[in-house]
């Protein structure tokens, strides 16, 4: 029998994030509705303190080898705590006076928590509970408002994710049967020897499960319609946050379980990335709604980040292109999200006309993240789409190179649909309020795009080191 190490310090970062969301459920109760934002307060100091345990903490497994720590978990544990930082920010103005803003916080942080252990699991009842515990309180933050489009959106988002639960879950029951355990390190050895057509249906099962928390094909459908009809804030959260759990979890179960099966588990997601990348552009190529269009966009993104997972344990460079791809994909998306908050009145591109004379440094800061979510040097993007682009060569799959680089191309037309208005004359000039602390994000946003793009030579050696097996 397996001995059981409870050492909490292992999962201090997550530890700090489920005490910071119960204290704030408990204490949200009592407290007056100006003084909410004690539980936002809250939960910024527990991600901030997450973030300093995480760039401290060493590789190891926790709860008897259910969870590990090792440079893919610590990764994500900065991006995703970062990126909660940045979110929490987005929500200062509009949750100010609300009378559910600590609701709001209490679930923001259990949706994370979620994030969290999807990136760390090492069993798949943990990611089976993780999946869970990443979804709920996403389906309640898309429909916050209560309004007819929030409430669309969150019906949308449910019963999609219920359904590609219920085949997570599924597929976990048939792994477990396929190789007679749960752990990755048992089904590394046993998967081999298992049933091949009882494990590749639940690979394909799991598959399915995960990439509906990524967005990508065939989970894709509820992106569009969540994002548009949830705030600006939440878009920004549900296009990026459990986008790096999900892919985390991905390379994780490729790279340590599956890597030694029959099954074609890399030319199926090869292909999935290709699907995703192609059906995201495309469908953003008309988009009016700048929601909408972003929410497309953060569909072909998940096609080239499935890059580095498609080639998971077969190159090197796989490992390093991923986790520095997901960090430029958060910092970019994030600002390019924090554009839209900071200028709420704007809800199509040619409410963006003009705005270039009235507000020079935000449409800066909008067409740095646009241009890097195309690949744009000298942003994080383009340097995570080179190394995702070698990491295919190296692994045996130039064709899915070649078509990401194609697409790259083709993604420049929309993206350039939303920034030529800007700089256009507008034929009458309306006021816009602007949300200042979201202008600030979005500043902040940008220049570090920027700034982690130029020291992509010092931070992509971090990034190496083996997984947890």
């Amino acid at each position: 029998m397996t001995e059981m190490n409870e050492n909490p310090l292992d999962i201090l970062p997550e530890v700090l994030l489920a005490g910071s969301a119960v204290i704030g459920l408990l204490i949200g109760a009592w407290l007056p509705r100006t003084r909410q934002w004690l539980v936002g307060a809250l939960a910024l100091a527990a991600c901030a303190a997450g973030i300093v345990v995480a760039v401290t903490a060493s590789s190891t497994t926790a709860f008897g080898g259910a969870f590990a720590v090792d440079p893919v978990t610590t990764t994500s544990r900065i991006v995703i705590l970062g990126g909660t930082l940045v979110v929490l920010a987005l929500n200062v103005a509009p949750l100010r006076g609300n009378p559910r803003e600590s609701e709001f916080y209490v679930l923001l942080q259990l949706a994370v928590l979620g994030a969290l252990m999807l990136a760390g699991a090492h069993d798949l009842l943990l990611l089976a509970a993780a999946y869970l515990l990443a979804s709920v309180p996403s389906y309640v933050l898309a429909g916050f408002r209560k309004d007819s489009p929030g409430t669309e959106a969150a019906l949308k988002y449910y019963v999609v994710g219920a359904l590609l639960g219920i085949l997570l879950l599924t597929g976990v029951t048939m792994l477990y049967a396929a190789g007679r355990g749960t752990s990755y390190p048992v089904l590394r050895t046993e998967l081999p020897h298992g049933s091949p057509g009882l494990a590749a249906v639940g690979i394909v099962a799991v598959l399915a499960g995960l990439l509906f928390k990524a967005g990508g094909v065939p989970g894709h459908f509820w992106v569009p319609d969540a994002v548009q009809g949830s705030t600006a804030p939440v878009a920004a959260f549900l296009t990026t946050l459990p986008k790096i759990g999900a892919l985390a979890a991905l390379y994780r179960l490729g790279a340590e379980v599956l890597v030694g099966t029959d099954v074609p588990w890399a030319a199926l997601v090869a292909v999935l990335s290709a699907a995703s990348m192609t059906l995201g552009n495309f469908a953003a190529f008309f988009q009016q709604d700048v929601k909408r269009l972003l929410a497309y966009s953060t569909i072909s993104q998940v096609g080239y980040l499935l890059m580095p997972v498609a080639v998971a344990g077969r190159a090197d460079l796989a490992q390093q292109a991923l986790l520095f791809y997901v960090a430029g994909y958060a910092l970019t998306n994030l600002g390019a999200f924090a554009v839209v908050c900071a200028l709420p009145a704007l809800e199509v591109i040619d409410d963006y006309r003009g705005l270039a004379h009235r507000r020079p440094a935000l449409v800066g800061a909008l067409i740095v993240c646009l241009l890097g979510l195309v690949g744009t040097p000298p942003t994080a993007v383009f340097l995570g789409k080179l190394e995702a682009f070698s990491a295919a060569f190296d692994g045996g799959y130039a064709w899915l190179a070649v078509v990401a680089a194609v697409n790259t191309v083709a993604s420049l037309f929309y993206y350039l649909r939303w920034i030529a208005p800007t700089v256009l004359r507008a034929e009458s000039e309306r006021p816009h309020k602007t949300i200042l602390p979201a202008a600030a994000t979005a500043y902040g946003a940008a220049t570090c795009s920027v700034a982690l793009g130029l020291a992509g030579g010092p931070v992509l050696p971090l990034l190496q080191g083996s997984l947890i097996r």
